[in-house]
């Protein structure tokens, strides 16, 4: 039986996949790799839900909400 992975090593495999994925379409739309406008809004469609979810995937490693039980209950901005 393997080792439990860390759930931050999860979400980073996770998102350097999603990013895999995310440049292969984008390179695909670069190279006109598309033959219809259908074709074309799917791609933007995957490439808009990678984004989303990266984006949670992201606010999980970085939350901006204050922690309740912080006892300085600070604020985390990204930058």
């Amino acid at each position: 039986m393997s080792e439990a992975m860390d759930p931050v090593s999860v979400i980073y495999k996770i998102k350097k996949s999603m990013q895999s994925q995310m440049d292969a379409l984008v390179q695909t739309l670069a190279n006109g790799g598309v033959d219809s406008i259908e074709d074309y809004k799917y791609i933007i469609g995957k490439i808009h839900g990678i984004d989303i979810v990266n984006q949670e995937l992201s606010n999980l490693l970085e939350p901006k909400e204050p922690d309740k039980d912080d006892p300085n209950n600070v604020t985390r901005i990204r930058r």
